[in-house]
């Protein structure tokens, strides 16, 4: 086999793996939305996230959509970076340096976010220990907006989704400078 033709095939997987998560964070958001809104309409209240951890598939007892959502976030974000890290290499440095800083932001803000939500939804759950009960995945953050809270393994999930992404960007940014 051919270095040409391997690369061509290593490239068509990638692709083909970034359809497949891009066609999958579809069907996820839409279906998260569709129940959303329902509950929204029916009951005049939603909480973010809360679809995606209660849905289990493709059966009970398996992983969560908030699970599988994280996983082809990350693994279609690196499936980007394969199929388009070396357009990097051509962008001016002073447009790599702006995009640097960017990523840098949406990296730190990721970390801060995760940590939050995780201390936040590590001191509920001590909390309902405490007082002799454990409900994990029906937590939820009534911030930044009491009329919508964020499901807290949603909101630490996403944001541990965030944070592998960011630090990921920010490396394949700052290696090609």
């Amino acid at each position: 086999m051919t270095v040409e033709r391997d690369e061509l095939l290593s490239r068509r997987f990638y692709l083909v793996v970034f359809y497949i998560c891009a066609l999958i964070m579809a069907v996820i958001t839409f279906y998260s939305i569709y129940v959303s809104l329902n509950e929204y309409l029916t009951n005049g209240k939603v909480i973010i996230g809360q679809v995606l951890v209660n849905t289990e598939f493709p059966f009970k007892g398996l992983s969560k959509l908030v699970t599988y959502l994280m996983i082809v976030s990350v693994v279609g974000w690196y499936c980007v970076t394969k199929l388009g890290g070396d357009k990097v290499k051509n962008i001016p440095k002073s447009i790599k340096t702006v995009l640097q800083l960017v990523v840098l932001v949406i990296l730190i803000i990721s970390i801060y976010e995760f940590f939050y939500n995780f201390i936040i939804w590590n001191a509920l759950i001590t909390a309902d220990l405490l007082h002799g009960h454990l409900k994990l995945d029906n937590l939820y953050m009534p911030y930044p907006n009491p009329n919508t809270p964020w499901n807290l393994v949603f909101a630490t999930k996403m944001s541990l989704a965030a944070l592998i992404i960011s630090s990921h960007g920010f490396y394949v940014i700052s290696k090609k400078t």
